[in-house]
């Protein structure tokens, strides 16, 4: 935490500011420790207005006391947090600190309704229902692409992935890797991820969208094309897009020559996160 100027930087992902304490509107505070504990972590600060400005607050004690009764009566299950006063130039102010959670979701509870936030940007919103999948997923150790289906394996191949398997180790392929690798249960069901690599692969989300454009703008498109297969090939659909409008100039050395692409091959596997989930 940086203060300046009895000021306290902006609200954000990880903070958020209340001048006091709303103890007969708890919601509109307990949702953020429900976002902060289903997202990254994060900090309340009481005592500080929407502006930064540090005010203080009157009776600390009883305050920390009410928030730590509430977190423990309303939140389910309750996240790990810390209580911290912070004394500034004669004010004293309350952090609330909350952990990641790792038993997601993290509800807020009144009047029978159940409801999870998260933190998206300096707000606390309620999870829609995806994002509610994703916690639940999370608080159970799990992830989508691991999930079974109802499946069998035995009818489908992995040849296209066992092929690009030796190509890419120079090892030779083994039937049991489809279990290690997530792609297959125990008892022979494909997973999620299974569904992705399969040689006839069926799942419409499958695909991937390739254009080139005129400029640094999308306004004009000089080409255009779609592929919709396994993830091995659309990874293969991808490069070969990128690779057909890369320039692959060269100069001239001593003894060999330097190529001097526009992007190199490494550069095309590299890309953002995708926002959560």
């Amino acid at each position: 935490m940086q203060i300046h100027n009895n000021t306290l930087i902006t609200e954000c992902s990880a903070y958020d500011f209340k001048e006091m304490l709303e103890r007969k509107k708890v919601k509109s505070w307990l949702k953020s420790v429900s976002a902060f504990a289903n997202t990254d972590g994060g900090s309340l600060f009481y005592g500080v207005n929407d502006d930064g400005v540090i005010v203080g607050l009157e009776n600390p004690q009883a305050d920390a006391d009410f928030i730590s009764e509430m977190i423990k009566a309303r939140l389910d299950p309750v996240p790990e947090v810390q209580l911290i006063p912070i004394k500034h130039e004669g004010h004293t102010l309350l952090e609330v600190k909350v952990k990641t959670g790792m038993l997601t979701p993290y509800y807020y509870y009144q009047d029978g309704t159940r409801t999870a936030y998260m933190r998206i940007g300096n707000e606390s919103v309620e999870c829609n229902s995806q994002q509610l999948l994703s916690l639940v997923l999370k608080g159970t150790h799990m992830t989508w692409d691991s999930l079974p289906t109802q499946v069998d394996a035995s009818k489908h191949s992995f040849v296209i992935l066992a092929n690009t398997f030796r190509e890419q180790t120079h090892q030779e392929w083994n039937e049991k890797y489809l279990e290690s690798f997530g792609l297959v249960t125990p008892d022979g069901k494909l997973t999620n991820a299974g569904l992705l690599f399969v040689d006839n692969c069926t799942v419409f989300q499958s695909r991937i969208f390739c254009t080139r454009w005129t400029g640094l703008y999308k306004d004009d498109a000089i080409s255009s094309v779609e592929h919709r297969d396994n993830l091995v090939l659309l990874l293969k659909y991808g490069m070969d897009f990128i690779k057909n409008y890369t320039m692959s100039g060269w100069v001239k050395m001593p003894n060999y020559r330097l190529n001097l692409p526009d992007y190199s091959d490494r550069a095309i596997f590299e890309v953002g996160k995708p926002p959560y989930p």
